[in-house]
């Protein structure tokens, strides 16, 4: 009886020991801020722009997110052309310069939209501009 007894205290013992101790904790990853990168395009600055056929058009830009710009991405409508994602590699700011093709487009409209993602996989908003080829 006694060798019974002493187990059961013993496990009492232990048992009340493991409430009173602190529980160990692991560090979580920074979760970043929860939105996604801004993007700005600075060239053409206005919204909706007119262009004659054959001139040079230059989208340029940037994107930026303290949490670390991990992708840029340029969808085109209007005409047939498109860019790959630009890699931002974790930078804070990725600048961007995208040439687009006016050459036998006359009376083309085209649509630019471009918008970031950071580290964290936050998609930022889509910035655009429409430009009208004449």
């Amino acid at each position: 009886m006694i060798p019974g007894r002493a187990f059961w205290w013993a496990a009492v013992t232990v048992l009340a020991a493991c409430a009173e101790r602190e529980r160990i904790t692991f560090p979580t990853e920074n979760p970043g801020n929860g939105r996604g990168p801004i993007t700005e395009i600075t060239q053409p600055n206005a919204a909706d722009t007119a262009v004659t056929e054959g001139d040079l058009l230059i989208i340029e830009g940037r994107t930026y997110d303290a949490d670390g710009v991990d992708t840029v991405y340029a969808a085109v409508g209007g005409i047939n052309q498109g860019f790959q994602p630009i890699l931002g590699q974790g930078q804070d700011t990725v600048q961007f310069a995208l040439q687009l093709s006016t050459i036998g487009h006359s009376g083309a409209t085209v649509t630019v939209q471009i918008y970031g993602v950071d580290l964290f996989g936050d998609q930022g908003s889509i910035v655009s501009r429409q430009i009208h080829i004449e």
